[in-house]
């Protein structure tokens, strides 16, 4: 006998271990208890041979009528093909590589047989039946009832481990069960009237019926839930424990001085999440702050705001941008916000004012040395940077507070890196322009608090979208490009978003994997932007923008942009977020099927920043009735970002709603799904809160504060780590 943490090996020997190991990542009784079937195949009731018809799922009460065993033509193994009859007709049983079940399967021999019928050289047949022998003297009618209308569970298989053979190793795992420690506390598990976890684990494998497998599923999801929200509620309470330098708004410093040069009023919903910016900072435990708004809602002044707070202090403040073109835009957006607020240190600058400096992996060597010294010595209290900032030589004087910029895009070692460059535990300021449900982010980013920007600032122009569809109507595409030709002669401007850099490239998106999408007349900016200028968009000012140019070229042709020298810009996802132009006014986005719904949402938040209306226009040749369709009508229909964002997690895969890509693993969530189990989740995070309560520490519950430890270390986990 044994329990969870026994070794596989023992259980089910050597060499189905290893399978299952290769396959599954499968080591111990309880990985294989953990490997959950996807659904469940119930037997039938008896059936009569001659009524049968291809592809029923049946149980039949026959007898073999003959057996015969020969090699496959052609390469290695065998077949064995069993012939059974029960009086109206004959059915032909075959089986693969397993001679030995000719010793069970006697001519003469009766017994019940379950598979879903197939047609193989015009005869029925059931391919690797499950099936039950009745012993000479046996109640044939007691054995057909139980092996009728049991319910077959069906796992996730390989070619070498077919499900059948999971399932049975599955009953001899079971088999060898001792009593299983039981880690939920007794006073949760009766409030929802849960089985034990040894119920619902052998339940769910061998269900007498659906409810009871519904009962245990519903058990084993809600300890997924429960436990990673334990783990996130312990981690907030460990991050209070951690001594920072508090950051008190003072009077008559350079956030005073920034408020009063404002020329617009932040919106109610900025004040709101300024005040709890300010108290987070005024505490002597680090802020841990997950600020998410609507596209154009305004998140950068309130994060410009938190950042100067930290320099009235006499610290630092560092921003981390996944692109070096949003790096560069923050830069610039920072300097016309702040004007001679920006300019410490020179002739014409404020009072009250710092520097702002920018390093990236791609600046000269004398650019980067200025911009190390400036950040070393405290002579720039906001330091811009990409992934450049992580390196070992840049230093920070007293870094105080750092914001990561659409922190999806920094896995947990880079956030780690450019935190033990602060003296004390900086405080963390977590920006998103990707709306999140509030279930996803309980369940993602619970540790962090959250604050939300609904609100758009006062004249904020509206975005019209439409789908332009050039496989119903090819001539549409046409006015397109005219509609971008009367935006600019009106003085505004525009931009082309296509998928690829170059024609034929071999760059594939997140969406071309999700949906299967795959053309060699995919739209690309080096192609697109040289044929617009020849043709439709001829005599306009028409400037190429990607990734693989270099920091210079992207950074002139940014600012050309900016300052209105260029009309229309052909560009990549690399304007998707932060890129600021009120004057642009029209955005055309190729083959937009090729792009996830919040991208989209994100890339026409790029126009209708001013005060004259935007306009979107979503380009695509995929068919009315598709999926991809379907989801472009979703963008077009609304501009709330957070009932796009459900649309969008909810057609993408668990571990990407997670994040656990990042990682590197698979997400250790079997049963749990964000968005369907929103109630289940809510109810986990009270249950986990008021254990807490009760015992800080867990250790009036050490097998729970085990289970929470285990999931701590776990490298799927990583992911959710914000610390």
């Amino acid at each position: 006998m044994g329990d969870l943490d026994n070794k596989l090996s023992n259980v089910v020997g050597d060499r189905t271990a290893k399978v299952l190991l290769d396959s599954f990542a499968i080591k111990t009784v309880g990985d294989l208890m953990h490997h959950y079937p996807r659904r469940y195949m119930v037997r039938g009731e008896l059936s009569d041979i001659a009524q049968l018809n291809e592809g029923d799922e049946v149980t039949i009460l026959a007898q073999v009528h003959s057996s015969q065993n020969r090699a496959i033509r052609g390469r290695k193994g065998s077949i064995l093909e069993v012939i059974v009859t029960d009086g109206s007709a004959k059915l032909s049983l075959t089986f693969f590589n397993q001679a030995w079940r000719e010793k069970e399967l006697k001519v003469g021999a009766q017994g019940l047989f379950a598979g879903k019928v197939g047609i193989f050289n015009g005869k029925k047949q059931l391919a690797h039946p499950d099936y039950q022998m009745i012993p000479d003297g046996a109640d044939v009618d007691s054995a057909a009832a139980s092996f009728a209308g049991k319910y077959l569970p069906v796992y996730s298989a390989t070619a070498k481990l077919a499900s059948w053979k999971i399932s049975q190793c599955v009953e001899m795992a079971i088999a060898t069960l001792d009593q299983v420690e039981d880690y939920l506390p007794e006073s949760i598990r009766l409030s929802h009237n849960y089985p034990t976890l040894q119920q619902a684990l052998v339940q769910l494998h061998t269900p007498a019926d659906l409810d009871h497998a519904d009962a245990a599923r519903e058990r084993l999801t809600f300890d997924e839930a429960f436990l990673l929200q334990l783990m996130l509620v312990m981690r907030r309470n460990e991050l209070k424990k951690l001594n920072t330098t508090s950051r008190k708004t003072i009077k008559g410093g350079l956030l005073e001085a920034f408020d009063a040069s404002l020329p617009f009023e932040l919106t109610g919903g900025q004040r709101e999440v300024v005040a709890e910016i300010e108290n987070d900072l005024a505490q002597t435990h680090p802020m841990h702050r997950l600020l998410q708004g609507e596209v154009g809602s305004g998140k950068t002044v309130v994060a410009l705001r938190a950042m100067l707070a930290i320099v009235d202090s006499g610290g630092q403040a560092a921003l981390l941008a996944p692109t070096e073109v949003l790096a560069a835009q923050h830069l610039r957006t920072f300097q016309k916000l702040l004007g001679p607020l920006a300019l410490g240190g020179t002739l014409g600058s404020a009072d009250k004012s710092t520097q702002i400096t920018l390093i990236t992996g791609s600046q000269s060597a004398h650019e980067r040395k200025i911009a190390l010294s400036l950040a070393a010595t405290g002579g720039a209290g906001i330091i811009i940077g990409t992934h450049a900032l992580l390196g070992e030589k840049v230093e920070f004087a007293d870094l105080g507070l750092i914001v990561v910029d659409e922190q999806h895009r920094f896995g947990v070692e880079q956030r780690d890196a450019l935190k033990v460059k602060a003296q004390k535990p900086p405080h963390l300021l977590v920006m998103t322009a990707t709306p999140i449900p509030r279930t996803v982010a309980m369940t993602v980013f619970g540790d962090l608090d959250v604050s939300t920007l609904r609100e758009l600032p006062l004249g904020r122009a509206p975005i019209t979208t439409h789908v332009v569809s050039v496989l119903e109507k090819p001539a549409y595409l046409e006015r397109a490009w005219a509609r971008i030709r009367e935006e600019v002669a009106a003085g505004h401007q525009a931009y082309i978003v296509a998928p690829r850099i170059e024609a034929g490239s071999d760059e594939s998106s997140d969406i071309d994997f999700l949906f299967g999408l795959d053309s060699p007349d995919i739209a690309a900016v080096t192609t697109l932007a040289p044929q617009l200028s020849a043709g439709a968009l001829a005599g306009l000012k028409v400037a190429e923008l990607h990734g693989r140019q270099n920091s210079e070229i992207k950074d002139s042709t940014m600012r050309a942009f900016a300052a209105g020298e260029l009309d229309v810009l052909v560009s990549t996802t690399v304007i998707e977020v932060g890129v600021d132009v009120a004057n642009a006014t029209v955005m055309v986005i190729m083959d937009a099927d090729r792009f996830g719904v919040s991208q989209l949402h994100q890339l026409r938040g790029r126009v209708g920043r001013g005060t004259s209306p935007g306009l979107c226009l979503l380009v695509s040749s995929a068919p009315a009735d598709s999926a991809a369709r379907e989801r472009l009508n979703a963008v077009a229909s609304t501009l709330d970002g957070f009932e796009l964002s459900r649309i969008d997690l909810e057609q993408r895969r668990e571990g990407d709603v997670l994040g656990s890509t990042q990682s590197g693993s698979a997400s250790h969530l079997r049963l749990l799904r964000v968005l369907r189990d929103e109630a289940l989740i809510e109810i986990a995070r009270a249950d986990a809160q008021s254990i807490i309560e009760a015992s800080n520490e867990l250790s009036s519950y050490p097998a729970l504060k085990s289970q929470v430890a285990l999931l701590a270390q776990n490298a799927a986990t990583d992911y959710l780590d914000k610390g």
